[in-house]
């Protein structure tokens, strides 16, 4: 079993944030794969389905960003699952916009979710790092983290999270680079 978890703040007044890419992102693999029904587990809100022979737990914290390893911690210790099942879906500052990589274990870069899980999880564990690109300067980065998406870059954060909801596969069997040059591959048909 695995667990996915997607990095968002909750309630309605976020929902288009940024920083709730992750949340999005989650929603696209539940809906694409047909997952059951949101269930009240964890400290969040729960999904489980099935990536082709792997069982997926989504996760979405109903906690706060800051405190997202609380729900996370809560639904590894309950399956016994190392943080070796656990990836993370999350806005990244450091990627340019609709940019996706993969890696597993690295730096914070000053993301409250992944400073909350590492300290209750330790540093290694998988990330989907989803592209937001960067405001320019240190002022501006608050402002643009909690900024909606703007309506012109609509069709492309359709595109992106299409694309990673259709590429998941590679996720759920370990293919972590297979993940990322399909997902490229795809996002380059769109241009």
């Amino acid at each position: 079993m695995q667990i996915w978890t997607g990095l968002g703040n909750p309630g309605p007044q976020y929902a288009m944030h940024r920083h709730n890419v992750g949340f999005m992102a989650v929603d696209v693999i539940a809906h694409m794969y047909g997952f059951g029904p949101v269930q009240k587990k964890f400290s969040g809100w729960v999904r489980e389905g099935r990536i082709g022979t792997q069982k997926i737990l989504l996760l979405k914290p109903a906690t706060f960003m800051n405190e997202s390893g609380r729900a996370v911690g809560e639904a590894l210790r309950f399956y016994k699952l190392e943080p070796d099942a656990l990836t993370v879906f999350h806005d990244e500052l450091d990627l340019a916009p609709f940019k996706v990589k993969v890696r597993t274990g690295g730096g914070l870069a000053g993301h409250n979710g992944l400073r909350s899980i590492s300290q209750h999880l330790g540093p290694d564990f998988r990330r989907v790092r989803i592209g937001i690109g960067h405001p320019g300067s240190k002022e501006r980065v608050h402002g643009h983290v909690l900024g909606n998406y703007a309506k012109a870059e609509m069709d492309d954060l359709a595109d992106m999270l299409g694309a990673i909801g259709a590429e998941a596969e590679w996720l759920a069997r370990g293919d972590d680079a297979r993940f990322m040059s399909e997902y490229a591959r795809r996002m380059q048909d769109t241009v």
